[in-house]
């Protein structure tokens, strides 16, 4: 890993680098639209995991706007182990969630 790498990965789990998961997430940079990723996560991963995937996101978004474990076991089917621990990597992660609802909003509030 070169130095400067070092300062752009900082707060990155250690264990994640490598140059396979580079490789992907370089693949995953490519995608050019929602359907190329619907099509790239349907051959790399299981239903199961992309909906797992999904269901982490609507979790941090529910979780953003407070809104309480049981409603939102309810709304997303989610374990309150789930919940937990999408709570702990929104508020005490490495800032991706927070990065990714920050452009979502952002987006939506263009679109308004």
């Amino acid at each position: 890993m070169k130095e400067h790498e070092d300062d752009v990965f900082q707060g990155i789990d250690p264990r994640l680098r490598d140059s396979l998961t580079d490789a992907l997430f370089d693949a995953i940079l490519l995608l050019e639209d929602r359907e190329e990723c619907y099509r790239f996560f349907q051959d790399i991963a299981t239903v199961a995991e992309i909906k797992s995937l999904a269901q982490r996101l609507e979790v941090a978004k529910l979780l953003e706007k407070n809104v309480t474990y049981t409603t939102i076991a309810q709304a997303t089917g989610a374990s309150t182990a789930t919940i937990s621990r999408v709570k702990r990597c929104l508020f005490f992660g490495a800032d991706g969630y927070q990065m990714v609802l920050k452009r979502l909003s952002e987006r939506e509030e263009g679109e308004k």
